[in-house]
């Protein structure tokens, strides 16, 4: 009988990369969804209709599966998608890893988050932990991933499901269909609307590809209970800005906003974003995360999944070019 991988989140950045891989690598996927999206078009799988925050629509989709990518889960910075962002990240998650019991699938691999460490201080190198915890995280989102994340380690470690967990970095790339905020600030530097950088701050950006084979490999060679950090490269905020203007044959800004010019316009930005539903570029958590560590190591991704990841300036190329085909097709 052939063996069936299944994606939860196949719509999103990481999903749909995913989707890719495994089914250019030959196997036969499954991806669960709410509704059907024409990015499917063309590509070989075979759809069944559910949300992981509705535990009885899980069975059929996890029936007869061998893998299961866990990667639904809000990433919304902006303010008021607490509560969504609970029920997603933390009982979704729940409820995936009691579906995988009840269905007895062989391993599931589940897309965590860097944001689920603790920054340390003085820039200090970030390894994988073994234990998660909600408390010194800031956001919403990093205190659902780390409880989620706890909670698929337990239940490994009680016996219950076999798990390999990865936590990918900034995701950019191409396949950004949902427009995340990266893919936003890219979006307006193609079309001459972002005239300024900033002067602080930094984040470890990595290509969605990238992590997409590091799940795959994690799914094949990752040890039971382990913890892999997909990342890639650290970058300075005004270093990214450049890499975009190079890929995009245009000058980088020579004007760069200081971290106490930025800083007061986040909340009426915040409210912005919210009365005009647009994806956000700066909030005041996004802000806060460009200021905290993100030096984190890929080291034993790299000895024990094979793990390689491209730099930001090839990555950034190719996300520009697939904008720029995507959007005007």
């Amino acid at each position: 009988m052939e063996k069936i991988s299944l994606i939860t989140g196949a719509t999103g950045h990481i999903g749909y990369a995913l989707l890719k891989e495994l089914v250019d690598s030959g196997e036969k996927v499954r991806i669960l969804i709410r509704k059907d999206v024409p990015v499917f078009d063309g590509i070989d799988c075979e759809k069944v209709y559910g949300d992981v925050t509705d535990s009885e629509s899980l069975d059929k989709a996890f029936e007869g599966v061998d893998v299961v990518y866990h990667l639904a889960g809000v990433i919304d910075i902006n303010p008021g998608m607490e509560d969504l962002t609970w029920r997603v990240n933390v009982n979704g998650t729940k409820n995936v890893v009691r579906a995988c019991q009840r269905c007895n699938v062989r391993r599931l691999v589940y897309a965590s988050s860097v944001d689920a460490f603790p920054p340390l201080p003085d820039n200090r190198v970030m390894t994988e932990l073994d234990h998660f915890s909600p408390k010194n995280l800031d956001g919403t989102y990093a205190k659902t991933k780390a409880i989620a994340t706890q909670f698929v380690l337990d239940n490994v470690h009680e016996g219950n499901i076999d798990a390999v967990v990865v936590h990918p970095g900034a995701c950019i790339g191409p396949y950004d269909f949902k427009v995340s905020s990266v893919g936003e600030m890219v979006r307006m530097f193609i079309n001459g609307n972002f005239p300024v950088s900033l002067s602080f701050g930094a984040y470890n950006f990595v290509d969605v590809r990238d992590v997409a084979k590091g799940m795959h490999a994690a799914a094949q060679k990752g040890n039971k209970g382990d913890c892999y950090i997909l990342c890639g490269e650290m970058i300075s905020t005004d270093g990214f800005i450049k890499a975009v203007a190079k890929a995009c044959g245009k000058k980088a800004p020579s004007i760069k906003m200081s971290y106490g010019m930025v800083r007061p316009f986040a909340p009426l930005m915040e409210k912005y974003y919210s009365i005009t539903k647009t994806t956000p570029l700066f909030t005041r958590y996004s802000i806060r995360k460009l200021m905290s560590n993100c030096n984190f190591s890929i080291e034993k991704a790299r000895k024990e999944l094979g793990y390689d990841p491209m730099s930001v300036q090839q990555s950034v190329d190719d996300m520009v070019a697939w904008i720029k085909e995507y959007e005007h097709k």
